[in-house]
């Protein structure tokens, strides 16, 4: 059987994001087949100029990446989903797109509301208008979602909703494109993270700032997310949102365990606007229309059009799926943080890159 990109063209919008990075690396492996050009369109020449540069300079190297074909295959491109010119422009010849284009941080879509419509919403509308209006050939297309899309309380998750429903809603206006969605949380040591931020706050000697001592999230890595959009590739049916089962943990605990011996305090900051304390991956809503596919959970679309039976598929056994409902001790932690290599030396030198 095919891989599911051989021989494809794939577009990867803000492809120099941390996630976009790691997708990048993944697609040149060849795990989903040896693609024909692999896009990274953003709007940031800068991670772009350093990225291109990163990949022609280990192109001799033999790691999984198949460095000789680099050259040939990855190509970038300066544009911004906001721009219908420049979106229709890029998909001309994909066969796949992923959207990992978004303003993601909570306090400044609170701040900028419509710069986050305008990335989060019209952004996947310009994708959508550029597949149906040109009649693209575009064969899959995956929104990339978050947790704070799931009884959204902020602007950012509220954005992410939209985004996902106008996704599911785009499979009834190109019947030839399947759109799917991915919906995760906490992605680790991804940029602007809670992660980086307690690292450099440790590093500067503290004290670690935490808004409120209850609160909780999910973690996942950043391979972690990325077999969450490749299972979704595989095997998604158009309107679904594939969800990974991943585990939470306070955020006490995890600042604590990042902490260790050092004589760090912990200071208490309150809620930033549009906080959540806890999160929520599959609402009490969601959750009857949700089945476990695998190590996935997957909610099947909600118009009734795209609506297909389960097939067999073990339903979810939860009301609803929340970060407080069952957290990693701190051992487990631990071993999350040493597993993906983000505890923080004993001795950090000035000038010494810790994250990816």
């Amino acid at each position: 059987m095919p891989l599911p990109l051989e021989g494809k063209r794939v577009v990867i919008t803000g492809g120099t994001g941390s996630l976009g990075q790691v997708l990048v690396r993944r697609l040149l492996s060849g795990e989903m087949g040896k693609l024909e050009k692999v896009i990274v369109f953003s709007r940031d020449e800068a991670k772009q100029y350093f990225m291109r540069m990163r990949y022609l300079q280990k192109r001799a190297e033999t790691e999984e990446v198949i460095w000789k074909d680099v050259e040939h295959v990855l190509d970038f491109r300066i544009g911004d989903v906001r721009d219908i010119h420049a979106v229709r422009a890029v998909l001309g010849g994909a066969d796949a797109v992923f959207n990992a284009a978004a303003l993601k941080q909570v306090p400044t879509c609170e701040y900028f509301p419509f710069e986050a419509i305008q990335t989060n919403v019209q952004g996947p509308e310009n994708l959508i208008r550029a597949v149906r209006d040109g009649g693209l050939r575009i064969q899959t297309v995956v929104g990339i979602s978050t947790d704070k899309a799931c009884k959204p309380v902020n602007v950012m998750g509220m954005t992410k909703a939209i985004q996902e429903r106008v996704f599911i809603r785009a499979n009834l206006d190109c019947p030839g494109t399947r759109f799917i969605c991915v919906r995760y949380g906490n992605v680790l040591a991804s940029r602007g993270s809670v992660i980086p931020r307690f690292h450099e706050q440790i590093r500067a000697g503290g004290p670690v700032t935490i808004t409120t001592p209850d609160m909780t999230r999910f973690l996942l890595s950043l391979e972690k997310a990325v077999d969450t959009i490749f299972a979704a590739l595989r095997d998604g049916k158009r309107g679904e949102t594939y969800i990974p089962r991943v585990p939470a943990a306070g955020i006490v605990d995890l600042a604590e365990v990042l902490i260790g011996d050092r004589k760090i305090d912990l200071t208490y900051t309150g809620i930033r606007p549009g906080e959540k304390i806890h999160e929520v991956l599959i609402s009490e809503e969601e959750s009857p229309r949700s089945v476990r596919r695998g190590d996935f959970y997957v909610i099947r679309p909600i118009l009734p059009e795209l609506a297909v039976p389960p097939e067999g598929e073990a339903p979810v056994a939860f009301k609803e799926y929340s970060s407080s409902d069952e957290t990693l001790s701190r051992e487990g932690i631990l071993a999350l943080l040493k597993e993906n290599g983000l505890l923080i030396p004993r001795e950090w030198k000035d000038g010494e890159e810790l994250l990816r």
